[in-house]
């Protein structure tokens, strides 16, 4: 791979638009990312502690711009990096950084309301109308891990792709660079979820419905392509490992951070964790601090640590990353990685089963499940009628369209109802979703 095709600037279904003077397409992918409806919903999305009504905590809109800084400050690095080793030419690192920081702000917009319990819930309740429809199982063939394994990454690229702007060809048209950069799975569910296998491939990013538009991205930026038809994948875009780094220095440092705040875990322990990353301080902290700003200061060290760390591994790495053999995580590889792991072990031992969290997570479920099965029986009825929304008038189906936000362009078979419905649910914000729920089950007040 060679980075005057991987820092391509042409636009998706509009390669020939020039870039405006002082107005690189990478900032204008910042921009229309930044202003679109769906980032701003992540506002109210869960990051970790779903429903939690703690100001202080992380949700999905404040994690994303976190890790779009991160990703600048590794993009803006590594790319100077390769300046300096006559890899990248002078000037370029502001375009790679710009890239990276761009795809980084996006990474989470296709995620559904309860974070990735959201995720697992909405794939949970797919499989059970599979399980109890075999003929639209038999209809969806293939693509039914589309639905009951539930992407988030998948989402999102079909939002930027599909979804936004009026639907137009190419969506929020953002650059062919920050969408390979985005894509930490350039692959369709045929394919994908096979562990063991290429790093790219633990999970599937496209969905069938989006795989031309993604193919176009793939071959504009001359990502290496495996496999023929129905089984092609692609090798990952470099900068997406970068783009992957800062997603997970922001989540486990900052979920310590917040574990901090609301007590799952004692100050002590956590700014004993963030040494291990970033190192004891050379002089004793100011008496008058607290213990919440004594956090905070590890957690800028430990970040700053391993911004540098990861850095390190991509020039470590560097001539497998670009033929496309690399397939580990820079933090995995990095100095920093015996940290890293002891980070994921107490999260999982401690924050992500917390019994707040746990309880929560459950209400989000049932909370899903029924807009599941209340708007699942709306395309059935619409179904009935040929898929035309006129033929509702003066049921109650129609006083359902008109309460929601329900997009039924382009709904004209099963396949498209589906994800149709998936688009509605996994686009609402937490307290949408409950609200909804609330709605159709009566509960006003």
């Amino acid at each position: 791979m060679t980075w005057d095709r991987l820092l391509n600037p042409g636009l998706l279904q509009s390669p020939k638009t020039p870039e405006a003077p002082g107005r690189p397409s990478y900032l204008q992918d910042y921009d229309r990312i930044l202003f679109s409806q769906p980032f701003r919903r992540l506002a109210q999305k869960t990051q970790v502690h779903p429903l939690y009504q703690h100001d202080h905590l992380h949700h999905r809109m404040i994690h994303s711009m976190e890790t779009s800084s991160v990703g600048r400050s590794l993009g803006i690095q590594t790319g100077q990096r390769l300046v300096d080793a006559g890899l990248l030419p002078e000037g370029q690192q502001h375009r790679l950084s710009g890239v990276v920081q761009a795809a980084c702000l996006m990474h989470d917009i296709g995620n559904p309301p309860f974070g990735h319990s959201g995720e697992a819930s909405i794939g949970e309740w797919f499989a059970n109308l599979f399980a109890s429809d075999p003929a639209l199982a038999a209809e969806i063939d293939t693509r039914h891990r589309e639905f009951t394994e539930f992407e988030g990454n998948a989402q999102g690229f079909r939002i930027a792709a599909r979804l936004e702007m009026g639907r137009r060809a190419g969506a929020m048209r953002l650059s062919y660079a920050t969408l390979g950069a985005f894509m930490k799975y350039p692959c369709t569910a045929q394919v994908g979820g096979v562990q063991g296998a290429y790093v790219g491939r633990k999970k599937f990013g496209v969905f069938a419905a989006e795989e031309d538009l993604f193919a176009e991205t793939a071959a504009a930026l001359g990502l290496p392509q495996e496999g023929q038809g129905a089984d092609r994948w692609w090798r990952r875009h470099p900068l997406a490992f970068l783009v992957e780094a800062a997603d997970d220095i922001c989540y486990r440092v900052l979920d310590l951070e917040d574990a901090a705040t609301i007590a799952d875990l004692p100050p002590d322990q956590v700014i004993a964790l963030l040494e291990q990353i970033g190192g004891a301080p050379s002089r004793p902290d100011d008496p008058v601090m607290t213990i919440h700003e004594i956090v905070a200061a590890r957690r800028a060290v430990a970040i700053g640590q391993a911004i540098g760390a990861a850095v390190d591994a991509f020039m470590d790495h560097y001539d497998a990353i670009m033929t496309g053999r690399f397939s580990d995580g820079l933090m995995e590889v990095s100095n920093k990685a015996a940290a890293f792991a002891a980070l994921k072990d107490i999260s999982n031992a401690r924050i992500f089963t917390a019994r707040r969290k746990t309880e929560l997570e459950i209400a989000g479920r049932q909370v899903l499940h029924d807009l599941l099965d209340q708007f699942h029986a709306l395309f059935t009825a619409l179904k009935a009628v040929g898929w035309n929304p006129e033929a509702l008038k003066g049921v109650y189906w129609e006083k359902l369209l008109r309460a929601t936000d329900l997009d039924l362009r382009g709904v004209h078979d099963d396949y498209a109802a589906l994800h149709a419905l998936a688009d509605f649910v996994s686009g609402m914000t937490d307290r949408y979703a409950v609200r909804m729920r609330d709605m159709i089950a009566g509960r006003v007040g």
